[in-house]
């Protein structure tokens, strides 16, 4: 089993051939693909609160009485002295350790609330906080899988394929995670690959692994070389993140701890996600898995400003329920919407960013999975999360990553922005005149006023189908599905590689070569 506890394998692949030079995705295909120029939307409502005040307050309560009274487990000799110098209550010999509220409070206290994530473009820096919102497509997924050729184990050749449509579509903003998990790829290099894929495929920021120190290190130097920084550049500029997974109930192991050792020392983002999931790993109730969810969280980021105060984190929320019947993780219910939206509370109490995702557990491209994906990203919208993860091409509980599904979330994504694009209320938009000239009975399609704004007044879907029925069954009926499959492979077709220097093309090839001749680092298994 992985450390990335979200997710079912770990990957990475190799460097892949410079391309031409990129247009930008929201030039190439405007008729096939009409989106707009890359730009982080903005929550303009105000999050709902799922819980008074009173009631988010004894949530907190309950958590800090779990780290007081209780502990967590941290398995990492290193992590614990720390702690423990800092005054914390641990047992010579045990892995248990028991900090106090204050010693919480304080240290939490020190972590940002709004911090800016550098992109090798710069026109794609990620701010992350504020009224900030961020897309990011499916992760870590360990198959991929399309109606051409099924569902097979990850692949590098899939693996690169999901990095060029994270690349060409402008709204998803960010790579947080290998979209699949190149599996043949051996595990003690995956890593090098993988990371020069992003650096040479992609120039949105991305995620490394926090699977053992070696890998974060190697991660983060790439990273340098990718960025063209010098050390000292790029510990003060946080340039890219990892997801810190505790290993619930009430663990964070070395990997993990590891990770955010590394990464805080870096100057570099963790996001700190517990996966509680009510029922199994959680307490039944959403109350409870909240608990647990907010004193792990708290427990890893109050770590982190240990390490080096003042580290960028975010506060991650990942609690769902499971199916009591089977056991298997649930995802779109009404318990993931309601801890989506109180895990924004509870972020927003401690001054954090916030980290949701967009998730389903069906099987393939149809109405559960566009129901349960809905409600998932509604709950993040309506929970103030500024970074949602597996926004585009989650299957199967994160046990698959759907080209088709991809797309269909792609024109979920582009109707959410819209949604979040502020009404224009301005004179001419007001439309007095129009109204005044057609008056009563008559229409407005051939008034100077529509024929001025036609062309972008509403959004234009990619994959709903707005033809009448006659012209559409004349069209073969066309599904979703249908339309989908046709569309991610024209999306490939019209990718294009963004530049890179070539100074730095081969500094990358010669780290991840002299890395490999290495031996690359060690596996788990």
């Amino acid at each position: 089993m992985t450390h990335d506890i979200e997710t079912a394998a770990l990957a990475e692949t190799a460097p892949a051939r410079r391309g031409r030079r990129r247009r930008g995705g929201d030039k190439a295909g405007p008729d096939l693909f009409p989106q707009k120029p890359f730009k982080q939307p903005r929550h303009i409502f105000k999050p709902l609160e799922a819980v008074s005040a009173d009631e988010l307050e004894a949530i907190h309560d309950a958590s800090m009485r779990v780290l007081e009274e209780i502990g967590i487990d941290f398995l990492h000799e290193e992590a614990r002295q720390i702690l423990k110098d800092a005054g914390a209550d641990i047992t010579p010999g045990d892995d248990r350790v028991r900090m106090d509220r204050a010693m919480v409070e304080e240290l939490v206290a020190k972590a940002p609330s709004e911090f800016t994530i550098r992109a090798r473009n710069r026109a794609h820096d990620l701010l992350v906080g504020g009224n900030a919102l961020a897309f990011s497509c499916v992760a870590s997924a360990p198959n991929a899988v399309d109606r051409d050729h099924g569902r097979r184990p990850g692949n590098q050749e899939d693996y690169r394929n999901f990095l060029k449509l994270a690349q060409f579509f402008n709204i998803i903003h960010c790579v947080m995670g290998y979209p699949v998990e190149p599996v043949d790829i051996h595990a003690s290099v995956r890593h090098l690959d993988c990371v020069a894929d992003m650096l040479r495929l992609t120039d949105k920021v991305f995620h490394i692994y926090s699977l053992g120190k070696e890998r974060n290190l190697d991660g983060l130097e790439l990273t340098r070389i990718g960025y063209g920084l010098t050390r000292e550049e790029f510990i003060e500029t946080p340039c890219v993140a990892t997801v810190i997974n505790t290993s619930s109930p009430l663990r964070l192991d070395t990997p993990m701890l590891q990770g955010l050792i590394e990464m805080a020392k870096a100057g570099q983002v963790s996001i700190v996600t517990p996966f509680t999931l009510a029922g199994a790993m959680a307490p039944v109730t959403v109350a409870g898995a909240l608990t647990l969810q907010n004193a792990e969280a708290l427990a890893g980021i109050a770590f982190a400003q240990l390490v080096r105060p003042g580290a960028p984190v975010v506060y991650g929320g990942f609690t769902s329920n499971v199916d009591m019947k089977s056991g298997a993780p649930a995802f779109g219910t009404p318990e993931y919407m309601k801890a989506a939206i109180v895990g924004g509370q509870l972020a927003r109490r401690y001054h954090l960013p916030y980290r949701s995702s967009g998730v389903c557990a069906a099987n393939t491209v149809d109405y559960q999975a566009a129901l349960e994906t809905t409600l998932s990203e509604w709950g993040a919208i309506n929970g103030g999360a500024h970074i949602i993860k597996h926004a585009a091409g989650w299957l199967e509980g994160g046990l698959s990553a759907g080209f088709e599904k991809f797309i269909t979330d792609i024109d979920l994504l582009q109707k959410i922005a819209e949604y979040l694009t502020p009404l224009d209320v301005s004179e001419a938009a007001l439309a007095v005149d129009a109204i005044r000239e057609v008056g009563p009975a008559g229409h407005f399609f051939g008034t100077q006023h529509t024929q001025d704004r036609y062309k972008d007044a509403f959004y234009a879907p990619i994959v709903s189908d707005w033809r009448n029925y006659e012209t559409w069954a004349e069209a073969g009926s066309p599904t979703a599905y249908d339309k989908a499959n046709r569309l991610y492979k024209k999306a490939l077709e019209a990718y294009e590689q963004p530049p890179l220097d070539p100074a730095i093309d081969e500094e990358i090839t010669a780290f991840v070569e002299k890395r490999k001749a290495e031996g690359g680092v060690p596996t788990d298994f």
